[in-house]
C-alpha cells in the first residue's frame, strides 16, 4: 500500500498523465498492473488495463 498525493511515484512508473474518459481527455491515473520480481525488478508494465478479466490474462500470461 503506498500513499502518492503529489503523483511522483505514479509519475516515475508512467501511470499518471492524460487518458481518455468518456470520449473527453482528463488528466489522472492511469489503472496500471505491474509484476515485480524478487528482486523488485519490474519484469511486466500493463497499462490501460480494464477491470473485467483483467487478474485472469495476468494469471495466464505470468503463469500463475
Amino acid at each position: 500500500m503506498l500513499s502518492d498525493p503529489g503523483h511522483a511515484v505514479l509519475e516515475a512508473y508512467g501511470a499518471y498523465g492524460e487518458k481518455k474518459l468518456y470520449g473527453k481527455t482528463t488528466v489522472g491515473v492511469i489503472r496500471s498492473t505491474f509484476v515485480v520480481d524478487a528482486d523488485g525488478r519490474v519484469e511486466k508494465a500493463m497499462y490501460g488495463v480494464k477491470a473485467t478479466g483483467h487478474v485472469a490474462r495476468l494469471r495466464t500470461e505470468v503463469g500463475v
